[in-house]
């Protein structure tokens, strides 16, 4: 095999690979909603033990005052002192970063 014939074929496949990369983000460009939940999950686990969560995993436009984002709306409920705390939040659908959390 020479040389050239390698190269050409990892430049194919490297080309084959961005393409595909491309047309997948264009699909779906959104984090999968149970992948956003838990890495919420894990970081309030990392104070207290979770006592339910919820997520909807449809998209919703978010207003922040200067744009408008699509997020995922959801919710965390744990236990401090023998007390309910509710959480609300919207997590960016595109990066899933917490874009606002409110404690109800």
């Amino acid at each position: 095999m020479k040389l050239r014939d390698f190269m050409l074929g990892v430049a194919t496949g490297l080309a084959a690979a961005i393409v595909i990369k491309e047309a997948s983000e264009k699909i779906s460009p959104y984090v999968p909603a149970n992948q956003v939940l838990n890495n919420v999950k894990a970081e309030f686990k990392k104070e207290t033990p979770i006592d339910g969560s919820w997520i909807y995993m449809k998209t919703e436009d978010f207003d922040n005052g200067v744009m408008s984002i699509p997020v995922y709306r959801g919710g965390i409920s744990r236990m401090v002192d023998g007390e309910i705390e509710y959480f609300e939040f919207a997590a960016d659908a595109r990066s899933g970063v917490i874009v606002d959390l409110v404690k109800s």
